[in-house]
């Protein structure tokens, strides 16, 4: 074996860009998030090439003294920390003091400031690190010039201009949409590509991912003490293919964390279908302590000190956003206004009719072997039209049937009265009529809503239902325990857990040095594969505060019972019946899409109609 030597210095920082500085993209990240951590309000970008052959890169931030000049250039040099207790408490972008090394050993670089005290500026570069005298009104410009030119096995990995002119367009936005108090601006090849004006957050999100996105969007505001969740998340309508428009922002800085993504994955599961992505602008502010940031060489991974509560804060925040009953309709603001409800008149209009008793079978779903007529709040029609049949679910078990008596009972008692109260707002107005028995019509003051009625009752029946199963779930005991090999991390785990098991229906015991016994299961998983189950549900219990693993197989079989038993196309519904529905939906969490991430109604105001018809043209 050769002798142990120390390598040179040269070779030491470009063994350290090789992890902090992959692409053109990675050097303007370090150069523009250092220019936030100087104060500055205007940071202009330009870009040669996509970068690899010029990246610049001003602000008018505080600046850099003249003998600190030469410093900024060497590794593990940096004025934002000086001890343990500042690492472990970082409040700024930068803090290792290694990206203008690790960039000055691979390029070209050249710096150029002025503090604001300074009778002129003073530039250093790569090879000479003493400053000497530069013209610059203020604050500081960086170029960084023929990346990789020193290593040109490095440079062949680079794509071409326009793909890395792609990835440094993504982290310019990026960093613009955590600071929307600051001004940027972007050019490439001497054209400029986009100027975002210091405003607010919603300017700078609409100026960034468009209108159409902050449409789709809901407003996300918790606040628990040191912790804040602000931004915004847009619905299932503006669901993706990919992940290209997720942001979440940790104290400023982008990240991508595994527990918040399983936080924000879970919040969205109940209304988005599993091949789509949630779109989202999201920052979570907290004590810089509570969170480590040193944790990778980029810093876009984070570890959380207190992980558990950060994951149900993000989950339970967001979920509660996307729950709010129709947020972004404009509701009624005087009903004595509204011309489409009036009651009986002598003119003819249509009028809201007296809602009509139940005529639910008599015979019980036990005797019947199926669920006919129809699901809750939707009494039997006399209408020339055939009921639908609901086949039962396979696996729902005679508790499930039970609830869907319980709730088919409740009948039309969610239907308005002959005459409904003319002080109540009504945000998806009253009901004109059904199109071809699939679509409700209604009218409310904006102007027309369109509701898909078998996509509205499916949600409907599916909160109805999760509501039901509140509390402690029912338990099935196993005549023969299931038992299986278990490995160490995994008895651990069973053991540690054992009282959160208990409360989800769970009786696991250990049965041996390698196995588990399970005794017990939740009566609704009863036909579940015991051992997979319990293998994945020990595998969350280990890396989240609450496994979602049962509530997920729970929901996903009411999800079934509730499509089954929700009204179906073709049927003809009267009045009382579409405002019955039109009232539960204005009632319902999450009432904008069915479980499978469908919208379930639309709404064309006044001056859509009127562009239909050309009207005022």
């Amino acid at each position: 074996m050769p002798a142990i030597h120390k390598l040179p210095e040269v070779l030491i920082n470009q063994i350290a860009a090789g992890e902090v500085v992959e692409r053109p993209a990675s050097v303007l990240k370090e150069l523009m998030e250092n220019s936030l951590d100087a104060g500055s309000r205007a940071v202009e970008v330009q870009l040669t090439q996509g970068g690899i052959k010029q990246l610049r890169i001003s602000d008018d931030g505080c600046g850099i003294d003249q003998g600190d000049l030469g410093l900024a250039l060497e590794r593990h040099a940096t004025s934002k920390i000086a001890s343990l207790e500042d690492l472990e408490a970082v409040g700024t972008m930068g803090f290792r003091g290694e990206a203008l090394a690790a960039i000055a050993s691979v390029a070209r670089t050249q710096i150029t400031s002025r503090t604001p005290d300074a009778a002129h500026a003073w530039r250093v570069t790569e090879r000479a690190r003493e400053p000497v005298p530069a013209a610059l009104n203020g604050g500081t410009v960086i170029e960084v010039e023929d990346l990789y030119y020193n290593t040109p096995a490095r440079r062949k990995f680079l794509k071409s201009d326009a793909t890395e002119f792609g990835h440094c367009d993504d982290v310019f936005r990026r960093v613009a949409l955590a600071r929307p108090d600051v001004g940027f601006q972007l050019s490439h090849n001497g054209r400029l590509t986009l100027r975002l004006a210091a405003g607010d957050a919603e300017r700078r999100v609409r100026e960034i991912l468009g209108d159409e996105f902050m449409t789709h969007s809901r407003r996300v505001e918790v606040d628990a003490g040191a912790m804040r969740l602000s931004g915004f998340a847009a619905l299932p309508a503006y669901a993706r293919a990919n992940r290209d428009a997720q942001f979440f922002y940790v104290n400023g800085r982008f990240v991508r964390d595994k527990l918040i993504q399983h936080a924000l994955r879970q919040a969205y599961a109940d209304i988005l279908h599993g091949a789509r992505h949630p779109a989202f602008v999201l920052f979570l502010d907290m004590d810089p302590a509570g969170v480590d940031v040193n944790v990778h060489p980029a810093k876009t991974e984070v570890r959380f000190r207190e992980g558990r509560a950060i994951h149900q804060f993000v989950f339970h925040g967001l979920t509660r956003a996307l729950a709010s009953p129709l947020q972004h309709v404009t509701p009624v603001a005087e009903a004595a206004e509204i011309p489409y409800y009036t009651g009986p008149t002598e003119q003819g209009r249509m009028a809201v009719e007296e809602p009509r008793q139940n005529n639910w079978p008599q015979r019980s779903l036990e005797e019947q072997g199926d669920f006919r007529g129809s699901a809750a709040g939707f009494p039997e029609n006399s209408g020339n039209f055939r009921p639908a049949t609901f086949s039962r679910p396979a696996s729902s078990g005679a508790v499930s049937h039970a609830m869907l008596q319980s709730l088919a009972a409740r009948g039309s008692a969610g239907s308005l009265p002959a005459q409904a109260d003319p002080t109540r707002a009504a945000p998806l107005g009253y009901a004109l009529g059904q199109i071809h028995g699939v679509y409700v019509l209604a009218q409310n003051e904006s102007g027309l809503v369109l509701v898909d009625m078998h996509a509205a009752h499916e949600r409907i029946l599916y909160e109805q239902l999760k509501h039901v199963l509140e509390g402690a779930p029912s338990v099935q005991r196993l005549l023969i325990p299931a038992v299986f090999n278990a490995s160490k991390i995994e008895l651990a785990t069973a053991e540690e857990h054992a009282d959160t098991l208990n409360r989800m229906g769970f009786d696991v015991a250990p049965a041996g040095p390698h196995e588990l016994a399970v005794r017990s299961v939740p009566a609704l998983l009863g036909r579940a594969n015991v051992s997979e189950l319990l293998r994945a549900l020990l595998a969350e219990l280990r890396d989240f505060p609450a496994t979602e693993v049962i509530a997920a197989r729970r929901n996903e079989l009411l999800a079934t019972m509730a499509c089954h038993g929700a009204v179906r196309a073709n049927r003809q519904l009267t009045l009382p019946e579409m405002n019955a529905l039109l009232r539960d939906m204005e009632a319902t969490e999450r009432a904008d899409q069915c479980n499978h991430g469908r919208p379930t109604w639309t709404q064309l105001s006044m001056s859509d109609l009127d562009k239909l018809f050309m009207r005022g043209q």
